[in-house]
């Protein structure tokens, strides 16, 4: 029997992003990226487990964030908990060569803790969501240790973001767009592992 909510929060989120037509509209402001969400064969990790990259176009070996995500789902909370990777650089460019994923192990990543984002279905296929409660989400910036709040809102054609960084002592703004939210639409489906067990979640 397939867990439909889950299962369909899976299906919508993997894609490739990509917000051409905001660099291109506004390429002072945006520079042109892309964002892969890939699910993972379910042999790799044995659960429904994510790789995430974001990287300009102009330099897509060497993308600027990469992660491991974990799905889960309590009452009508889909969490979507946040790994680290040690040495990324080893699986790098994995979004567009989803072969380099056999690579990953357990031993592999971490996890950062306080760092979860936690969405709402706010009609159906549409999500919102924001980093956990508690300003746990901690990201050094120079001498600036800041706490992250991420606003995204996704669904099957567009994945919207903005991820902005505040002072611990002081609550002022140390880093993010000065200029709003990244709009990204998605150019690709990423959905074709999504079968087996992942059917069961």
């Amino acid at each position: 029997m397939i867990n439909s909510s889950l299962f369909y929060f899976a299906k919508t989120l993997a894609g490739k992003y990509s917000n051409t037509d905001q660099a291109k509209k506004k390429p002072r402001d945006f520079a042109h990226i892309n964002i892969y969400f890939r699910p993972l064969e379910w042999s790799i990790l044995n659960g429904p487990w994510f790789y995430s990259e974001q990287s300009y176009v102009f330099s897509p070996w060497s993308p600027y964030r990469q992660g491991i995500h974990k799905l889960l789902k309590k009452n009508k909370i889909y969490i979507v908990e946040n790994y680290e990777i040690i040495e990324p650089e080893r699986i790098a460019g994995s979004g567009f060569r989803p072969e380099l994923l056999k690579a990953i192990r357990k031993d592999m990543f971490y996890k950062r803790c306080g760092c979860s984002m936690q969405f709402k279905e706010i009609k159906p296929g549409s999500y919102i969501g924001k980093v956990e409660p508690g300003r746990n989400c901690k990201i050094q910036r120079g001498e600036k240790l800041t706490y992250l709040v991420s606003n995204v809102e996704f669904n099957q054609a567009k994945w919207i973001s903005l991820d902005e960084g505040f002072d611990e002592a002081t609550n002022e703004k140390i880093w993010g767009s000065e200029h709003g939210p990244l709009k990204f639409r998605k150019v690709e489906s990423l959905a074709n592992n999504l079968i087996g067990e992942w059917l069961k979640i």
